[in-house]
């Protein structure tokens, strides 16, 4: 390693705890349920990104310029849990006309009962997704608070709904990071997020660099696949082998990701991570 690599990395490491003030500090003005872990990583990526683009002779000190990323990603990392899923706004839709069409029946308000039932759904499901609806409302006006209008709908800009499904797509592929295998997660953190060779990335793994070429590829793949199936299923091509065991670890894949993705929906707990714990 060199020099400069070295100082580069002795000035990220000194500045970790800036990533930590700067998440309490945001935990302080958001709702409860925000996951902490997810700001922290997002902010800890930033610190990395911020220690590798740093240029001193632009007489900026690396912590004013390294808060600033840190405090761009974390708001970022807000907005794309900001929103309710596209499949949660669906079915509300859904819902919202059961209920126009029974009122119009009924000449009253329907219960949730009487909702679920004509929807097909159980009270439950009615009662939670109205949940989502509401914290997702919530989380919105919440965000808002820090910025204008004319900054989160710019004029000419893509529309509400691109900026939703946007925002839907980086939670998203937030948490098919997550749930990666580790080696593949730490393919993509090193060579996307800290921007590493992958010569060194080869070497901390103690393969080639071409398998850490394949690696990569193999991650890229996953994500994609990851958020086309909760987004666009009808993209996600079918295995070769459906009762093969890489169709089995892809569909627990799939799954933990959405179960990651709806956890951090409904409650502050993170869900659990590494779903395929086969070494890549």
């Amino acid at each position: 390693m060199s020099e400069n690599e070295m100082d580069t990395d002795a000035m990220i490491t000194s500045h970790m705890a800036l990533v930590g003030h700067i998440v309490r500090e945001t935990m302080g003005r958001v709702p409860a349920h925000v996951n902490r872990d997810d700001l922290t990583s997002a902010g800890l990526a930033a610190l990395v990104q911020a220690g590798h683009a740093y240029d001193a002779a632009r007489g900026v000190p690396f912590a004013r310029y390294a808060a600033t990323r840190i405090r761009g990603a974390v708001l970022d990392e807000l907005r794309s849990v900001d929103w309710a899923s596209r499949s949660v706004r669906r079915r509300a839709r859904d819902i919202e006309d059961t209920k126009t069409r029974l009122a119009a029946t009924l000449g009253r308000v329907p219960s949730t009962q009487e909702v679920a039932t004509a929807s097909g759904l159980r009270v439950e499901d009615v009662a939670a997704n109205e949940d989502d609806i509401a914290r997702a409302q919530v989380l919105s006006l919440q965000g808002s608070q820090d910025a204008s209008l004319d900054d989160l709908l710019p004029s000419g800009g893509p529309s509400p709904e691109d900026l939703v499904e946007h925002r839907e797509r980086l939670a998203y592929l937030v948490h098919a990071i997550a749930e990666l295998p580790e080696r593949l997660r730490t393919v993509v953190q090193e060579y996307f997020l800290a921007e590493r060779p992958m010569a060194e990335i080869a070497d901390t793994l103690g393969v080639s660099e071409s398998r850490v070429s394949q690696m990569r590829a193999e991650a890229l793949v996953l994500l994609k696949e990851a958020i086309n199936r909760e987004l666009d299923p009808e993209l996600v091509a079918p295995p070769a082998r459906p009762d093969g065991c890489a169709a089995r670890r892809r569909e627990a894949y799939f799954s933990a990701v959405a179960s990651r993705h709806a956890a951090t929906l409904r409650r502050p707990a993170a869900a659990g991570s590494g779903a395929l714990n086969a070494t890549a």
